[in-house]
């Protein structure tokens, strides 16, 4: 079944939405949370809760990918869930890839508008960047794999992903600068 399809069983609401999106998605949400979380249980709840927020968000929510809105919604209750479990132990893998990005992007969480301006500021300035620099970036930073996975997964040095991310991170920050987004 196509996404399309799928958000208009979410807008009549349709029960079989639900089965629809998990058939598709499932793999790849456990997949995102995985990368974030280390327990099986965290993970099942945490991708179990993103379905339900989906669920309750559309309608009014009416998202034109319906791929990008749920990874979008597993991910951010996976770093709540990350939040609550580590909250003085800041020692998950994942935490340390978020550290990297508080150098270049201001925090926006509190003001969705905002964070949608800087998402597309961010998405603007991704699409400049050399591919393979970009998917560095997007396996790092949206999906959560480790240096380890990324030089594995693109047959390169985990140094030679290291530094494309610092260069990378460099240049976001002075193009977040430009667009306004100074905030030190």
């Amino acid at each position: 079944m196509d996404d399309n399809s799928i958000i208009e069983l979410f807008r009549k609401r349709d029960e079989t939405a639900i089965a629809e999106l998990q058939r598709k998605y499932h793999k790849l949400c456990f997949y995102i949370a995985g990368n974030i979380l280390s327990h099986l249980q965290d993970i099942e709840e945490c991708v179990n809760s993103a379905y339900y927020e989906v669920w309750s968000n559309i309608p009014p929510d009416s998202p034109t990918d319906l791929k990008t809105y749920l990874c979008h919604t597993v991910k951010h209750k996976a770093l709540d869930k990350l939040k609550y479990n580590s909250a003085e132990k800041r020692s998950n893998k994942f935490a340390v890839s978020l550290d990297e990005l508080s150098e270049c992007i201001p925090d926006y969480r509190e003001d969705m508008g905002e964070e949608k301006a800087l998402a597309e500021a961010i998405s603007r300035f991704l699409r400049t960047q050399d591919e393979l620099q970009r998917k560095v970036f997007v396996r790092r930073y949206w999906y959560g794999d480790s240096l380890a996975q990324i030089s594995e997964y693109f047959d390169i040095k985990e140094r030679t992903a290291a530094t494309y991310l610092f260069r990378t991170r460099k240049k976001l920050k002075a193009y977040l600068k430009k667009e306004g987004y100074d905030y030190e």
